[in-house]
């Protein structure tokens, strides 16, 4: 979800504006997402990187983020919408943590969407804390070297379970993945937009679908 600190400069408005624009595209892409039946959508919250950031729009994101929590998780219920997290979210301050179980706990049984938030997320971070899972397995003695497998390595990421994404949406035009999923992305359609996350909507979203849906995949194969 990129480009809320560029749409707010332009405006001359502070960055956390731009972040807080950016939380109403949030709401209508999951509308969107329940509108087309997609099952689970994976939202880049927050990276691990993002702690260099000054202090003060760190903590102003933290704020926004327990803000989000406590007025979404009624609409969340209401729409059968189940939350999950990735990421060492026990880096996130207490009241975060907190907020965040609660609504993760209060939404376990929902079915109609997942919505998983990634927060101080790395994909190399959790590429590292995958190997030191295996690595304590095998020490245990519950798995082999022989065993491990691009399945086994899988059920050692924070996405276990869960299937790798058919689609990655890149708003502001970014033409990278900024160490995202960098593991399940192997064979992900990717979808580029010029558009300014607080400015993408639903209709963004739609579009972005379609043309997924026009494309060949093959998987290496012919």
């Amino acid at each position: 979800m990129d480009g809320n600190g560029r749409w707010a400069q332009e405006r001359g408005l502070p960055r956390l504006a731009g972040h807080e624009q950016g939380s109403k595209s949030i709401r209508a892409c999951v509308e969107a997402a329940i509108e087309a039946g997609v099952e689970i959508v994976t939202l880049y919250a927050f990276s691990a990187e993002n702690w260099k950031r000054p202090a003060a729009e760190v903590a102003g994101l933290m704020l926004l983020l327990e803000r989000f929590l406590d007025e979404k998780l009624a609409e969340m219920q209401k729409e059968g919408v189940r939350l999950l997290a990735i990421g060492r979210t026990s880096q996130l301050p207490g009241a975060c943590q907190r907020k965040l179980q609660q609504a993760i706990a209060q939404t376990a049984q929902n079915t109609r969407l997942t919505v998983i938030l990634a927060l101080s997320y790395s994909g190399r971070l959790e590429i590292v804390d995958a190997v030191k899972s295996l690595l304590s397995d095998v020490q245990s003695g519950k798995l082999t070297p022989e065993q491990i497998d691009p399945d086994v390595f899988s059920q050692h990421l924070y996405t276990a379970g869960f299937p790798d994404p058919d689609l990655l949406i890149r708003t502001s035009g970014e033409m990278r993945l900024s160490n995202f999923l960098l593991w399940q992305l192997s064979y992900t359609e990717i979808h580029v937009t010029p558009k300014y996350w607080p400015d993408f909507g639903k209709a963004d979203f739609h579009a972005a679908l379609k043309e997924f849906a026009s494309r060949s995949r093959r998987y290496g194969g012919v």
